[in-house]
């Protein structure tokens, strides 16, 4: 089981955020982003939102960063852990330009760029950049197909609806080969089909654990699925939240858990077939009681379910 670094005031989520991590500055997270990697922690993850519409505020909270100007950011603070954006929403971006940021970033960091990409469930933030939100499927998979083909090929040549490109030059290719991974946010058939397709990896969100093995089966059932090292990340405290960002009081989901029941918890995940997991903050009173706490999961927790 691999730990992904539950970072603070990545968002403020009313279901999960506790009142310190407001207070949490940039300069607080270089800071967390280092010893995250010092301690061992596999990946340092957040989302993102461009525009969160007003009436949203209550529950998804206004802070979010971008995708790849966060991950450049925590890649250049660090030496070793992996770097996501779990997930970027790819309707809502220019591909070329995305694609030409995180081979950017992967190239610059020697290939520790992972990105997990959705296709979004906010219509009015798609009114407001101007995407149709009910095309947002289609312009994912046409956005998947032509990055790929501008990561991998010297003479890249795309037509799509939705983009298009012939006669041109596209460098730096990622570090990673054939590309850097990408991952797939969501639980529809859609959302599978497309991870099946072009995916390393999957993130369930409102999926229930008891669930997920039978989800990473449809995904490997599929006759285009591509093969090769898959990962599935789920958290401790996801199913606390539920659709919409509405919060779901779900005690086996709580922060705080003892030693033996995050262990427990974790190897019900990993016989599901999860490969990295987080643990939530607890309630503690500052960064520093959550520094400890974060040492104390990888010294106590990771070796028992490794």
């Amino acid at each position: 089981m691999k730990f992904a670094f539950p970072m603070p005031h990545i968002l403020r989520l009313k279901a999960m955020l506790q009142p310190w991590e407001e207070q949490v500055t940039g300069a607080d997270q270089t800071r967390l982003a280092k010893l995250a990697d010092d301690l061992g922690y596999d990946m340092l993850a957040f989302g993102e939102h461009i525009v969160i519409p007003r009436e949203h505020v209550e529950l998804s909270g206004p802070h979010y960063f971008h995708s790849a100007a966060g991950m450049g950011y925590y890649a250049g603070a660090t030496q070793r852990i992996r770097v996501n954006c779990t997930l970027a929403i790819l309707p809502l971006h220019n591909p070329m330009v995305l694609a030409k940021a995180l081979s950017t970033i992967d190239w610059m960091s020697s290939g520790r760029v992972d990105v997990t990409f959705g296709v979004g469930w906010l219509e009015t933030e798609f009114d407001v950049m101007g995407v149709p939100f009910h095309e947002r499927g289609r312009i994912a998979d046409e956005y998947v197909a032509a990055m790929i083909e501008l990561w991998t090929k010297d003479d890249p040549v795309f037509e799509g609806k939705y983009v298009s490109f012939r006669d041109i030059a596209f460098e730096p290719k990622p570090f990673q080969k054939p590309h850097l991974p990408i991952w797939f946010g969501g639980d529809s058939d859609a959302a599978l089909k497309r991870t099946a397709r072009y995916g390393s990896g999957w993130i369930p969100w409102l999926t229930k654990p008891a669930d997920i093995a039978a989800r990473i089966d449809f995904i490997k059932s599929r006759p285009d699925y591509k093969g090769g090292p898959f990962e599935v990340s789920y958290g401790l405290a996801t199913s606390r939240v539920g659709e919409g960002h509405t919060v779901n009081e779900n005690p086996d989901a709580r922060p705080g858990m003892s030693e033996q029941e995050i262990v427990d918890k974790l190897g019900r995940l990993k016989e599901q077939g999860v490969t990295m997991s987080a643990i939530p903050i607890p309630a503690v009173k500052d960064i520093e009681a959550y520094i400890d706490y974060a040492r104390w999961v990888i010294e106590a927790i990771k070796p028992k379910v490794q």
